[in-house]
C-alpha cells in the first residue's frame, strides 16, 4: 500500500495542534479568575445555588454531584473532589462555602481519606449569600454550558474580595498559580482604604497572609511588602507546639499549610532511625474530633526547645510558601501585586452594580410606564368598565382603551388584564402611591451609575457589613525571625571519639573507635609511614599547619570515616593546597585552649595562644600563621606547662621547660632565642617531652643554653 509522506514543520504543528490545549487549560481550567473561582468551583456552587441549598437543609452530596454534571462532564470523581476542598469538614479555607456533615478528610492529613459521597450531606454556607446577592439581577454574565441546554455564569457577582481570602493553587501548560490566603478583616479593611484612596499602601492593612490550618509566619515587613507588591516571592512558616512537662513529651497542635502530619511524621522516624535526633522515643497521631494533635515523646533528661529546633531544621514542621499570584484577567494570565488585585476586583464589582442597577431601572422604567397608564383611568374607571363591557370582540378591547386614554399597548394591556375586584378607586390609589417612590428610586440609581465615588461608597458599605457579619480573628500568628533562637550549626552531627592518623604521603585517616577496636593493620601506600595519631571527637576542629606559614582548617564531621584497611583522604586536595605546600602538622581542637610552640633554624622559639587561630567566620585558610623569615623545624601544641627538646644540626640538644618561653598574643612573633647557634650549625629539630623525672632533671633553667642529652 503507497502512504504519502507529508513534510510539516514542526513549529506550526505544535502551533495548530497543541496550542488549542494549552491555551483551553490556561482559560479554562487552571488558573483562578478575579471572583476566586476556577470553573469547576464556579460550576458546583451555582449547581447548589439552583438547588435552593442556600437556606434549605443538606442534601446527599451525591445529589449535588450528579446535578453538577450538567455543567460540568468530568465525571463524578472528580466533582466530589472538588467539592470536598470547599467545605467546611476538610477545613481548607478561611470561608469554606460548604457546610458539611459527615466525614470530608482534613487539608492537614495525607491518610484521612473523604467518605463516599452516598454518605456525607451538605448544603451552601451562610457567606455564598455574598456570592450570589445580585445573580438573580443581571449583574454578570451568563453562557450557555456544553451541550447548549442551560446558563451559567461566566463569573459570580462576589462582594468582597474572594480572590484574596482564600487559597488557590493551579498548574496550567507553561505556567502556574500559588495564591496564598488573607484574613477577610484585613483584606476588607485594605478594600475599604483604597476605595478612599487609591495610592494607598495595603501593607498597612494587610499584615501577612493567613492559613486556616495556623502556624507561624517568619514576619520580615520589607520581604512581606516585596511580595505583596510583586505578587511573588516565597515566606517561611512553621507549626506550633507546646511542651507538657508532667508527661515529657511535645504536643504540636499547628502545622504549616504546605504539609501533613503523616509527612512530618516520615520524616521524624527517619531522623531518629540515622541517629540526626537521639532525643525522640516515639512519635505518634492523636488527631481526633477536637482537632490536631502530633505527641512526641522525648527520653529523660531531653531539652524540649532543642529537639524542637532539629524538627523545625528535619522535618517540614518547618516549610516555606512559594507566592506566585497568577489570575486571569479578562481572559488573559496575569501575576498582580495584592494591590493590583485589589484594583481589578474594585473594577469587577462596579461593573457588577452597574449592570445591576441598570437592570432594576429598566424593570422599573416598566412598572412605571404601566403606572402611569393606571393613572390615566383614574379619573373616569366607569369609562373603562363601559368600554371594556360594550366592545364586542375580545382583540378590540386594547384598542379601545388606546384612543379612549391615550394609552400605549403595553399600558392598555395592563389595565385590561386587571381583575374585576381591583377596579375600585382605593386600590387604585393605593398602586399609584408607587408612582413617585419608582421614580425617586429610578433618579437615585441612575445617579450612583453616573458617579464613580457613589460606586465606591456602595462597594465600601457592601464591604463593612460582609466584615460585621463574617469576621474571624487570624488563624495564623506572625513572628520576627531575629527574635528566633537559631539552631548551632553542628547541632544535627552526631558526636563520637575518634582517631586521626596523619601519614608522610600527605594522607589522613579518620576511624572511630570503635571501627579500630575491630579493625586490623593500619593499610598505607609504598614507603609511607605515619606521622602523628591524635584522639578527638566528631565536632571538633582540625587545624592543618604548612610549609608556607599557612594554617588550614575544616570540621572534623567534615571528613568522611574510613577504616584501617583503606588509604585515607589526601589532604591537598580537600584542603586546596598551593603548589609545593605541604602540611607539617595536624592538630585537633574542641575549644582552642593551650598554646602553639613553633622553632626555627634560628634557635628561637615561639609561642602563641592556640586561641588567636579561632574565628568568628567560617574561614577555611589562615596566612601568616607563625613567622615566616626563617625555616620552621618543629611544632607542637601543648595544654600545660611541659618540656621541648630543641636539637642542632651537630645533634647536640637543649632541654627547654615551656613555662620559660614567654607567650605571644601575636601569630608571626620571631620568638625568643632558646638555643645557641653557630655559623656551621643551625637548629635542626623541635619535639615535645613527657614529663617525667629524668627530663625535669636534665631541663635547663634560664635561656639562652646549650647542653647535651
Amino acid at each position: 500500500m503507497n502512504e504519502k509522506i507529508v513534510r510539516q514543520n514542526i513549529s506550526e504543528t505544535l502551533e495548530s495542534n497543541y496550542m488549542p490545549y494549552a491555551m483551553s487549560v490556561i482559560v479554562s481550567r487552571a488558573l483562578p479568575e478575579i471572583d476566586g473561582f476556577k470553573p469547576s468551583h464556579r460550576k458546583l456552587l451555582y449547581t447548589m445555588y439552583k438547588m435552593s441549598l442556600l437556606k434549605s437543609a443538606r442534601t446527599k452530596s451525591a445529589n449535588i454531584v450528579g446535578q453538577t454534571m450538567k455543567l460540568n462532564p468530568h465525571g463524578d470523581a472528580a466533582i466530589y473532589e472538588t467539592m470536598v476542598r470547599l467545605t467546611k469538614g476538610y477545613a481548607a479555607l478561611n470561608t469554606p462555602f460548604v457546610d458539611s456533615k459527615g466525614n470530608f478528610g482534613k487539608v492537614y492529613s495525607r491518610d484521612m481519606a473523604y467518605a463516599a459521597s452516598r454518605y456525607t450531606e451538605a448544603k451552601l454556607s451562610d457567606i455564598c449569600e455574598e456570592l450570589f446577592k445580585d445573580i438573580e439581577e443581571n449583574a454578570v454574565e451568563f453562557v450557555d454550558n456544553y451541550d447548549g441546554k442551560m446558563k451559567e455564569p461566566t463569573l459570580l457577582p462576589v462582594t468582597f474580595p474572594n480572590i484574596l481570602v482564600n487559597p488557590n493553587q493551579g498548574i496550567a501548560v507553561g505556567m502556574a498559580s500559588n495564591i496564598c490566603s488573607f484574613n477577610l478583616d484585613e483584606v476588607c479593611d485594605a478594600t475599604i482604604a483604597y476605595l478612599k484612596d487609591d495610592k494607598v499602601d495595603v501593607t498597612d492593612y494587610i499584615l501577612a497572609p493567613d492559613f486556616s490550618t495556623g502556624g507561624e509566619i517568619f514576619y520580615d515587613k520589607e520581604e512581606m511588602r516585596q511580595i505583596m507588591n510583586s505578587g511573588r516571592g516565597s515566606f517561611r512558616m512553621r507549626g506550633k507546639y507546646q511542651y507538657v512537662k508532667k508527661e515529657n513529651c511535645i504536643e504540636i497542635t499547628e502545622i504549616p499549610y504546605t504539609t501533613t502530619v503523616e509527612a512530618i511524621i516520615d520524616k521524624i522516624e527517619d531522623a531518629v532511625k540515622v541517629g540526626k535526633i537521639k532525643e525522640v522515643s516515639d512519635v505518634r497521631d492523636e488527631t481526633d474530633l477536637s482537632g490536631l494533635k502530633l505527641t512526641v515523646d522525648l527520653k529523660r533528661a531531653a531539652d524540649p526547645g532543642i529537639v524542637m529546633q532539629k524538627l523545625f531544621k528535619l522535618t517540614t514542621l518547618e516549610d516555606s510558601f512559594s507566592c506566585n499570584f497568577n489570575l486571569l484577567i479578562d481572559g488573559a494570565p496575569k501575576v498582580l501585586g495584592v494591590k493590583r488585585i485589589i484594583e481589578e476586583w474594585v473594577r469587577f464589582r462596579k461593573d457588577c452594580l452597574v449592570r445591576k442597577f441598570t437592570y432594576n431601572i429598566e424593570k422599573m422604567e416598566k412598572r412605571h410606564h404601566l403606572l402611569l397608564g393606571l393613572k390615566q383611568i383614574l379619573f373616569d374607571i366607569d369609562k373603562a368598565i363601559e368600554i371594556i363591557r360594550h366592545t364586542e370582540k375580545e382583540n378590540q378591547v386594547v384598542p379601545n382603551l388606546m384612543r379612549a386614554f391615550e394609552l400605549t399597548e403595553l399600558q392598555a394591556e395592563f389595565v385590561a388584564e386587571i381583575k374585576l375586584r381591583h377596579l375600585n378607586q382605593q386600590y387604585i390609589l393605593n398602586t399609584l402611591q408607587d408612582v413617585d417612590k419608582l421614580a425617586q428610586e429610578m433618579a437615585r440609581l441612575s445617579e450612583i451609575i453616573g458617579s464613580d465615588q457613589k460606586l465606591k461608597k456602595v462597594i465600601s458599605d457592601e464591604l463593612k457589613q460582609t466584615k460585621k457579619k463574617y469576621s474571624k480573628p487570624r488563624c495564623t500568628t506572625l513572628i520576627e525571625p531575629h527574635k528566633i533562637e537559631a539552631l548551632p550549626s553542628d547541632a544535627l552531627i552526631e558526636d563520637y571519639s575518634l582517631k586521626i592518623f596523619f601519614t608522610e604521603h600527605q594522607y589522613l585517616k579518620k576511624i572511630s573507635l570503635a571501627s579500630l577496636r575491630s579493625s586490623g593493620e593500619q593499610k598505607m601506600k609504598d614507603n609511607d609511614i605515619i606521622c602523628q595519631e591524635v584522639e578527638t571527637m566528631n565536632k571538633s576542629d582540625l587545624l592543618f599547619f604548612t610549609n608556607k606559614c599557612n594554617v588550614y582548617k575544616i570540621k572534623t564531621y567534615e571528613l568522611e570515616d574510613c577504616k584501617a584497611s583503606q588509604y585515607g583522604v589526601y589532604l591537598p586536595n580537600v584542603l586546596d593546597l598551593e603548589p609545593d605546600e605541604t602540611i607539617l602538622y595536624v592538630y585537633p581542637t574542641m575549644d582552642y585552649s593551650g598554646s602553639m610552640i613553633f622553632g626555627f633554624e634560628t634557635g628561637k622559639v615561639a609561642r602563641v595562644p592556640l586561641n588567636v587561630y579561632e574565628t568568628k567566620t567560617n574561614r577555611k585558610k589562615l596566612v601568616k600563621a607563625y613567622y615566616g623569615k626563617a625555616s620552621c623545624v618543629g611544632m607542637c601544641a601543648i595544654h600545660e606547662e611541659t618540656y621541648i627538646q630543641c636539637t642542632r644540626t651537630d645533634e647536640r640538644s637543649a632541654i627547654i621547660p615551656t613555662a620559660l618561653i614567654e607567650e605571644k598574643a601575636k601569630r608571626d612573633t620571631p620568638g625568643i632565642q632558646a638555643l645557641t647557634i653557630t655559623k656551621k650549625h643551625m637548629m635542626a629539630s623541635l619535639t615535645r617531652l613527657t614529663n617525667d623525672e629524668e627530663t625535669e632533671k636534665l631541663a635547663i633553667k634560664t635561656l639562652p643554653a646549650q647542653a647535651r642529652l
